[in-house]
């Protein structure tokens, strides 16, 4: 029986998928990319922060270039409490800026990146099973056809079909309580561009930063009981949305005038965010999980795609130097379960004060100081997680 990988079957086509493609190319590996969506996403999606760690990461698979040249540098970051306390939260002075940029080129360059390393994609395949043989893994989608490789990868995010193909009682994704909404104000704050504000509202979470061409993009994390679908947020109009918008943030300084500002039909909606609990299994046999699938942290922790960037070549980097696909995923958990669940615990304990009540509001101003001291101390608690490097040349065995 063979074990030496040489195929791999990836399963979703957004960001870990194309970036595991990528990372196997370069170790060897034939991959194919299987994605549930019947084209390319372009244009899909909100805007993101690429850490130093994610863009150092994506250096190995020849992207760090070209995304550079599309994001837009973050070069300092604040915390507003209450419209009226500004607090700067430090930098870890050796590392460089973080790059803001819409999902949508981030994507479009990953999977070009992939391309033209040799990676083909294969659009509206959703996935529905697989059959796992003593040396190969077949992938079966909806449309009748089917993919046999050494391995399968699932790289299909939050709501992954691949997750609980590997086992049943995985947990699925866990609703934060938020809808996420922005858009681009021509209002602009007295702050130069690329200073990113974190704003706790009186009755909700947004952020905003000034751009250099002119306006101030802003998002928002809106308290909502229930997660809605896309097809739900639709049903509403963007009037409609910027009321309910307003109602939340109207009262903020400057949340509410950039809001009042901004024209109706520029309002993009994210969706429904969601984070991922622990996940038991990660892998089994010739199948494993990588990014949003198996490690989804809240957005507070500005980690998200750099960590599921990370996750991808580390995988890549293990299937390269193990030749049985069951030890290498061993080693891969072992690798990063800690790294991510540890961020994930952080961001969760942020997200919890997203939309603080009246007297969090009172104390928030007071404790903030401390917080930002203890919880982001840069070399203690940041350092850590931006000056993380894969050992790519290294031997994973």
């Amino acid at each position: 029986m063979s074990t030496r990988t040489t195929t791999a079957a990836v399963i979703g086509g957004g960001i870990a998928g194309p970036v595991t493609a990528a990372a196997l190319r370069l170790a060897g590996i034939d991959a194919h990319v299987y994605e549930a969506y019947p084209a390319r996403a372009d244009g899909v999606g909100g805007t993101l922060a690429l850490a130093p760690n994610g863009q150092a990461a994506l250096e190995i698979i020849g992207a760090k270039d070209a995304l550079a040249a599309i994001g837009e540098p973050i070069h300092r970051m604040d915390m507003l409490v209450a419209s009226r306390k500004r607090f700067v939260i430090p930098a870890v002075p050796d590392q460089g800026p973080l790059l803001s940029l819409h999902r949508a080129d981030l994507f479009r360059v990953l999977s070009d990146r992939a391309e033209e390393l040799g990676v083909a994609f294969e659009y509206g395949k959703r996935l529905v099973d697989v059959r796992e043989g003593p040396d190969s893994v077949t992938a079966v989608f909806a449309d009748g056809t089917e993919a046999t490789a050494d391995v399968l990868i699932g790289a299909d995010g939050v709501h992954s079909a691949v997750r609980a193909l590997i086992d049943p009682a995985n947990p699925g994704p866990k609703y934060t309580g938020m809808l996420s909404f922005e858009s681009i104000s021509p209002f602009e704050p007295d702050l130069d561009p690329g200073v990113m504000t974190f704003a706790f509202g009186k009755r909700g979470y947004y952020l905003y930063w000034r751009l250099p061409e002119g306006g101030t993009r802003w998002g928002v994390n809106m308290p909502s009981p229930k997660p809605l679908s896309f097809k739900e947020i639709r049903q509403r109009s963007n009037e409609d949305w910027m009321v309910r918008l307003l109602d939340v943030y109207g009262d903020d300084a400057p949340g509410g005038e950039l809001l009042r500002r901004t024209p109706p039909n520029t309002l993009q909606a994210s969706g429904s965010l969601h984070l991922m609990p622990p996940v038991p299994t990660w892998h089994r046999g010739r199948m494993a999980l990588v990014g949003d699938a198996v490690h989804a942290p809240s957005n507070s922790s500005g980690q998200g795609a750099s960590l599921a960037i990370e996750s991808a070549i580390e995988l890549a980097r293990c299937l390269r130097d193990i030749p049985d696909p069951s030890a290498a995923f061993v080693t891969y958990e072992s690798l990063r379960r800690k790294r991510v669940e540890s961020i994930a615990a952080a961001a969760a304990k942020t997200n919890s004060v997203k939309a603080p009540g009246r007297l969090a509001q009172t104390i928030m101003p007071i404790i903030m100081p401390l917080f930002i001291k203890t919880a982001m101390n840069p070399e203690k608690t940041i350092a850590p997680i931006q000056r993380h490097r894969i050992p790519w040349e290294a031997s994973a065995a």
